[in-house]
């Protein structure tokens, strides 16, 4: 049982069982949502927040060599994946480049990677977001108590505004791949 988990998944096999089965999804997003969607990532909350605060108090022109690192980074990466979806040619993700060459142990815990890195982002987006939010609502006269608005490690309850737009982005996610792609041309329109 133990020798199992780190048994392979031979190429072959994981190709005829893809082509036997008829689970596959509908490709709902063209291209011009798949930039929109790469777009989207890019110029998130992020961006605009995350590099204000750095520059100004942490790192200054650093900051700029730190995108450059980045960008080569992600460029690596880029083509990693592209190698492997020529070589691999079916849906999976990381999760079934994983199990091919290293495992199904290690592609248990790189999907479990994966969750976590997913519940990290979005976590900071959302944080974000609720900056934005408070501040457009400080700036009506509106303004949010403390403990609405920030995390318990700053003496706040919860915060409230994330938690919201967490909730709305759920259920645009819910509606499906067509609309979230919608939203998020709108998101970087606006942007």
């Amino acid at each position: 049982m133990s020798r199992k988990i780190f048994s392979k998944k031979p190429i072959d096999e994981l190709l005829s069982s893809s082509k036997t089965t008829d689970h596959s999804l509908k490709r709902s997003i063209g291209l011009v949502g798949l930039i929109l969607l790469g777009l989207g990532s890019i110029i998130g909350s992020g961006i605009f927040i995350v590099t204000g605060v750095a520059a100004a108090n942490y790192s200054g022109p650093a900051l700029l060599i730190s995108f450059i690192i980045s960008a080569i980074a992600c460029a690596f990466t880029a083509l990693c994946y592209a190698e492997f979806a020529s070589m691999i040619p079916i849906s999976g993700s990381v999760y079934t480049y994983t199990y091919v060459t290293l495992g199904e142990i290690w592609a248990w815990m790189i999907g479990w990677v994966l969750i976590f890195e997913y519940l990290i982002s979005a976590s900071a987006v959302a944080v974000g977001w609720s900056s934005y939010t408070v501040g457009l609502l400080s700036s009506t006269g509106i303004n949010l108590p403390a403990y609405l608005t920030g995390s318990m490690a700053m003496g706040g309850l919860i915060n409230l505004p994330a938690v919201l737009i967490i909730g709305v982005l759920t259920g645009v996610l819910i509606l499906g791949a067509k609309e979230s792609t919608r939203v998020n041309a709108i998101i970087i329109v606006a942007n």
